[in-house]
């Protein structure tokens, strides 16, 4: 058993069927929340406090940043169909698997997002004074993901 916590830096992120393991190399992943909010009632000539009562949970967009690499990728592909269609065409959605991963390569956990679809493409600003990679932004949204 490994009592070291694990490291942020070694990880894998897996998409449906359809896509590639070359368009699964991200530099980073972020957007991995979920938030449970309360509801208060008050109940009638009660004037002490008020109850707290959980909520429906809710997801943050999970949002995937990598160097831009020109190329016909299936994940950017379905990017540009679902970002282009303006409600044209339904929306598909896919399973998304992150893994957390020992130094073995071995996961240590693993998140599975449900029903996820891109929301957002983008690519960072360009600056003739700085030698910076392009970085692609890809963000997505989810109904739920498995703790």
């Amino acid at each position: 058993m490994n009592t070291y916590p694990a490291v942020g830096f070694y990880f894998s992120i897996s998409f449906g069927p359809k896509n590639s393991d070359s368009d699964n190399g991200f530099q980073e992943v972020s957007g991995v929340s979920v938030t449970l909010p309360t509801e208060e009632i008050q109940e009638g000539g009660l004037n002490l406090y008020k109850y707290k009562v959980p909520g429906i949970p809710t997801y943050t967009n999970l949002v995937l940043k990598r160097g831009y690499v020109d190329s016909g990728s299936n994940l950017v592909e379905w990017f540009r169909k679902t970002l282009s269609a303006e409600f044209s065409s339904p929306i598909t959605t896919q399973t998304v698997d992150l893994q957390l991963l020992n130094e073995e390569g071995q996961p240590l956990k693993s998140w599975t997002f449900h029903n996820a679809w891109p929301v957002k493409w983008s690519i960072s600003d360009f600056n003739a004074q700085e030698n910076k990679l392009a970085i692609e932004s890809l963000e997505l949204a989810y109904s739920h993901f498995d703790l």
